[in-house]
């Protein structure tokens, strides 16, 4: 597994954090935790959902236990030019060019010339929204 995480409590994250389940970076949409038994750790239930792929994911583990989350780098660009569903961008900073897929909520939106917000999680980069 490549791309940035650091290892957090599982036992701390909320709805809404993100971790990475199997390589995949996840956004958690329930925690539940147990009690300790008799001899045991509260141990945590956690559904999340992939950023990408929109499968869903089921971890339990102890409450005390390490889990990696992303580090999410949230960088703009500029469209170049739009081809379909896949829009070519460049780098704000980097001046890097590439291929970015067109999120069915901003289709129509991203346009030549727009600057939009992606981020990069893990080895991916996902378009997030379009600057005004």
């Amino acid at each position: 597994m490549s791309g940035e995480t650091k290892p957090v409590s599982i036992g701390t994250l909320q709805k809404g954090n993100y971790v990475v389940i199997d390589d995949v970076a996840c956004r958690v949409v329930d925690t539940q935790t147990s009690r300790p038994g008799k001899h045991g750790h509260a141990k945590v239930r956690m559904n999340a959902v992939g950023l990408i792929d929109g499968r869903k994911r089921e971890i339990v583990m102890p409450g005390h236990d390490k889990i990696p989350t992303p580090i999410i780098d949230k960088r703009t660009a500029q469209v170049l030019s739009v081809t379909d569903d896949t829009a070519n961008i460049m780098d704000s900073e980097t001046y890097e060019t590439f291929d970015l897929e067109i999120p069915e909520e901003l289709k129509g939106q991203v346009v030549e010339g727009s600057q939009v917000m992606y981020w990069v999680i893990l080895n991916d980069k996902v378009m997030k929204q379009v600057k005004a």
